[in-house]
């Protein structure tokens, strides 16, 4: 495994250095050869070739399009993906953006149209609700290189930068929409990093809602991959939420939170009732990746038919585990973004032979009526070895335990003998405690988050997909004449393919839950096959590892990197990814030097107070310090209908030192409480939404705790002390200048209720455009900004980045004149002074992702090293 981490550091340092891509200049490729053009007088750039004969010979066999169609197929894989970026609904400026696209963007950037096939530069996708989704004309690189598309560009990496927008590929977009989610549901986002889907899916829970309001709905976002998880919360942490919870799980194995089995049986009718099931789950498997082929064309090198044999049963193993912690009525949604049946047809109708009568397919061909899609396949062959396979009865015998019946339409082997899992429903899932070491087992294959990325690696062909023999076999290039059809209606599923509507592929398949899952069908017959294809298994997990950092992962990756803390976090996020049976050892060896001490008991008792019980996770801690929460309370004026109780944690067991105190909303209050019954059996890496954070001062303010920018929408409604509403201009100009003094403000009067305030903390709102300042607080429009009242002046407390996108906003919205910075201004102040805060005292709470200035974490969908 060491090797393995460090050939992923290596490539993570390349990536850092800049991304291989078809369409820019590679400096470590070698010169081009015979026929090949330099580019910019280096004529070691050379492009990708976007041609792999075993890809095509496969795919026609499988007649994945019509043959009429196939060079139109093949001739848009090998074009540029067009970019396409999603609107946030739920962002205060929503409306703003929609204006800008409509009415600047769209009409200036009509000559740069490219495409011959193309009539607008930019434009909503027809498919997806209300045009929150646009499709631009030019590859992601043309928005790099072309001067004329330089404005357009930087609002792309700053609306992206604060949540405003996300960036990310169209066919990505789909399988949210499928789950037809409501605003109460409980959902599980089973393979999530590095997050577009999940903040898809967020963005439709808060979309309804009302300043000072939160959902009743809940967003559980998986990964297997400690580092990825940290990717996932830097993504997710833009949509500033109380509604999400992160956890660090293998995703077939995520663990079922039954009360009943860890509760006496003096209280079982309450147990009963208490355990984790989902409403909605979006089971996003990793895959072969070959549909993302527009995108990283390094998939043309990469590519071979036994990519999608390998990660075929664990991708039935986790969209069982969806299926068993479904509720019955819910529904899930199984997609990758591969075009292999053995990876997409082959997994539904496994499913559904596995759970019988309790599941069905559904057919949701009237939903979203205006996206292109065709039906999914009812037969395919299987490629293994140079040979293809119809019927498993033709395998040949040393190979039947790799290829697997379930790759078949009719699921069957020779001797029917039907294989199945020990994945039942969450209440009959076995409550063992899992190890961190789970992890490891689809920590290199897990990159299910989208189809922005391919989920691809380039090492998938162990034993099972080897164009090696074994010395002992020959190698055919044989055909079985045998051919099944599936009993199955696989025409439900969805394929999408690039041709149609320029895109990149996919595939979708919507599954409802009509009862709970027959113990009979998913708990014996898996134990043969489980141990015939262990140690295949396993190899093929090793093998996967060094090749784990897909496209995406490093695009988001690169962000991360440049900041300090960050890398800090991840190289701590290091110490995650031992197996379970290290960890075992090295607790034991721990408390065993300890009793040997004699100091076994009380150090032992307070590393577990600290650590809960995930080694490098800190536990959530309730925060129930009432002296603290009586003092915030009294010093903001917070009212009593805005609820504290039960709904502050933080992670920081010693509460005289927690530096940060997060708000969650009931939905998640509910499930953390559940988990601390049944044993801490979640994985918790991030939750919640920064509300307080400790703040040392020269100015002796009341109050220790500041507010935070990420929770003010949520408690603006609420505060009724150290509250100021400025005219358009004076909020202006604390926006550009940063740091006022009170004499300084054009409105005289606000300068002096400026003074007026308590030292400390201070919350400042823009009362232009409305006529009531009463009701200001609670209009979704109102726009404000955390400050610091000091001795002689006020000092704003949002990050620069953030300030830059609220003053473009306030002076597009009103109609004023951004002026050119004056230095010399004399109601400038130096950055630093006495006057401000010392906010740089907030590291000492240990997070899953360490904070940092926004204008740091950038992660624009498709930015990269220059």
């Amino acid at each position: 495994m060491g090797g393995g981490r460090k050939r992923g550091r290596t490539q993570r340092r390349h990536f850092k250095q800049g991304r291989e891509n078809v369409w820019k200049h590679n400096p470590q490729r070698p010169p081009a050869g015979e026929g090949g053009e330099g580019r910019e007088g280096n004529p070691s750039w050379q492009p990708f070739a976007t041609e792999n004969p075993a890809f095509e010979e496969y795919y026609k066999e499988q007649q994945i399009v019509p043959e009429e169609e196939w060079d139109d197929f093949m001739g848009m894989l090998r074009k540029p993906l067009p970019a396409t970026f999603r609107i946030n609904a739920s962002c205060q400026f929503f409306q703003d953006i929609c204006s800008q696209l409509e009415n600047d963007f769209r009409k200036s950037l009509e000559t740069e149209v490219s495409d011959e096939h193309e009539e607008e530069a930019i434009r909503p996708l027809p498919w997806y609700p209300g045009n929150l989704a646009w499709h631009l004309n030019f590859s992601r690189m043309q928005l790099r290189r072309n001067q004329a598309l330089e404005s357009f560009h930087e609002f792309l990496k700053r609306e992206n930068e604060v949540g405003n927008i996300t960036r990310q590929e169209a066919v990505s977009m789909v399988p949210p929409l499928f789950l037809n989610v409501q605003p109460d549901h409980h959902i599980l986002d089973m393979c999530a990093a590095p997050g577009s889907k999940t903040f898809q899916l967020l963005e439709m829970i808060h979309q309804s809602t009302k300043p000072g309001l939160l959902p009743n709905a809940l967003v559980v976002a998986n990964d297997v991959d400690v580092q990825r998880c940290n990717l996932l919360i830097h993504q997710t942490k833009r949509m500033c939420t109380a509604n999400l919870i992160v956890t660090n799980h293998e995703a077939q194995n995520f663990p079922g939170c039954n009360l009943a089995k860890f509760c006496p049986g003096t209280c079982m009718d309450e147990a009963k009732l208490q355990r984790l099931e989902f409403d909605r789950v979006l089971c996003d498997v990793p895959c072969s990746g070959d549909g993302t082929v527009r995108k990283a064309p390094d998939m043309w090198r990469k590519w071979n038919a036994g990519m999608g044999n390998g990660l075929h049963r664990l991708q039935i193993e986790i969209a069982m585990r969806g299926m068993g912690l479904l509720k019955v009525g819910g529904r899930m949604v199984y997609s990758t973004c591969s075009m292999n049946p053995v990876e997409n047809e082959a997994v539904v109708a496994e499913i559904l032979r596995r759970c019988g009568d309790s599941v069905e397919l559904l057919d949701v061909s009237n939903e979203l009526p205006e996206l292109a899609r065709r039906p999914g396949l009812s037969t395919w062959k299987v490629r293994d070895r140079g040979s293809w396979f119809g019927v498993h009865e033709d395998v040949p015998r040393y190979r039947k335990s790799v290829i697997s019946p379930g790759m078949f339409p009719s699921g069957k082997s020779s001797k029917d003998v039907e294989v199945s899992t020990d994945v039942v429903d969450a209440d009959m899932k076995d409550s063992t405690d899992m190890g961190e070491g789970e992890q490891e087992t689809d920590i290199a294959i897990d990159d299910s988050n989208s189809g922005d990325n391919p989920k691809t690696e380039e090492k998938t062909e162990v034993d099972c997909e080897s164009d090696e023999a074994p010395t002992r076999y020959k190698k055919s290039n044989s055909t079985s004449t045998h051919t099944e059809h599936s009993d199955y209606p696989l025409h439900r599923c969805m394929r999408i393919v690039p041709h149609d509507q320029n895109s990149g592929a996919f595939f979708i398949a919507v599954l409802h839950k009509l009862s709970p899952l027959n113990e009979n069908h998913v708990v014996d017959e898996v134990k043969s096959e489980q141990n015939i294809s262990k140690d295949k298994t396993g190899k093929l997990e090793k093998d996967l590892e060094s090749d784990k950092v897909s496209s995406e992962e490093n695009m988001v990756h690169q962000q991360v990197v440049d900041d300090t803390n960050v890398l800090d976090g991840e190289r701590n996020g290091d110490m995650d990814s031992k197996s379970s049976k290290d960890k075992s050892s090295e607790d034991a060896k721990v408390i065993v030097n300890e009793a040997e001490k004699g100091q076994a008991g009380t150090r032992d008792r307070r590393r577990q107070q600290n650590q809960g019980k995930w080694r490098g996770v800190d536990p959530v801690i309730f925060f129930k310090d009432e002296v603290v929460v009586k003092s915030v309370v009294s010093f903001y004026g917070i009212k009593d209908s805005f609820p504290l109780e039960g709904h502050l944690v933080t992670r920081n067991p010693d509460t005289s030192h927690v530096k940060r105190i997060y708000y969650v909303s009931k939905s998640v209050q509910d499930v953390l409480e559940l988990n601390i019954k049944v044993g801490e059996r979640l994985k918790i890496t991030s939750l919640g939404l920064k509300i307080f954070e400790r703040q040392s001062s020269k100015d002796g303010s009341p109050c220790t705790f500041r507010l935070s920018s990420e929770g003010l929408p949520l408690l603006l409604p609420y505060i009724t002390k150290q509250i100021l509403y400025a005219s358009a201009i004076d909020f202006q100009h604390l926006l550009q200048y940063r740091t006022i003094k009170f004499p300084d403000f054009v409105d005289a009067t606000f300068g002096e209720e400026a003074s007026a305030l308590l030292p400390g903390c201070c919350v400042v709102v823009s009362r232009e455009g409305h006529q009531d300042i009463g009701s200001i607080a609670t209009d979704p429009s109102a726009i404000a900004i955390v400050c610091w009242k000091g001795k002689t002046n006020l000092c704003v407390m949002v990050s620069p980045l953030d300030g830059k996108e609220l003053l473009e906003r306030i002076s597009l919205r009103f109609g004023l004149e951004i002026p050119k910075l004056d230095k010399e201004k004399p109601n400038q102040e130096i950055a630093g002074s006495d006057e401000q805060p010392d906010c740089a005292t907030e590291t000492d709470d240990q997070e899953c992702l360490p904070e940092s200035k926004a204008s740091d974490m950038e992660i624009p969908d498709d930015k990269e090293a220059e």
